[in-house]
C-alpha cells in the first residue's frame, strides 16, 4: 500500500499574537484541492499534547490515538483500504475532536498520566 506525504505549515503573520488567533492557525484545515484531489482520502498524522500519535481523516470521519506513528499510519492506510491515501503532517500539535477509533488502551493512558501530572503539580506547590 502508497501514501502520498505532505507535510503542512501553517504560519502565522508576524501582526496575529493573541491566543485565540494561534488556537485558529493550530486548528486542522480543509485541504486545497489543487493541492489534492477530493477524490483521495486525506489523513493527518501528528501528535497531540500529550504526545501520542493522532491520526485523523480530512473530513472527520475517522481517527484515532496510537502510541507510535506507524501505528497511525498504518490505521490511515487501513481506512482507506483498497484505495491509496494522503496522509498529511501538521507541524503543530492538534487533538482528536472525534471519537477515538484507534487503541482504546492509549486513551486510558493519556488520562491517566494527564490525573498523575496535575495531582504531582498540586502536591508540588
Amino acid at each position: 500500500m502508497a501514501a502520498i506525504a505532505l507535510q503542512a505549515v501553517h504560519r502565522l503573520p508576524e501582526a496575529q499574537t493573541t491566543a485565540s488567533e494561534i488556537g485558529a492557525a493550530s486548528a486542522l484545515k480543509p485541504l486545497d484541492p489543487d493541492v489534492v484531489s477530493a477524490a483521495i482520502p486525506a489523513f493527518f498524522i501528528g501528535r497531540n499534547r500529550a504526545g501520542l500519535w493522532v491520526a485523523r481523516e480530512a473530513k472527520g470521519c475517522a481517527g484515532g490515538l496510537f502510541l507510535f506513528e506507524s501505528s497511525a499510519i498504518d490505521f490511515a492506510k487501513s481506512r482507506s483500504a483498497p484505495e491509496r491515501c494522503a496522509l498529511v503532517f501538521p507541524a503543530e500539535t492538534f487533538e482528536l475532536d472525534i471519537e477515538n477509533q484507534g487503541n482504546p488502551l492509549v486513551a486510558l493512558a493519556a488520562r491517566w498520566l494527564d490525573a498523575a501530572k496535575r495531582h504531582l503539580a498540586r502536591t508540588t506547590r
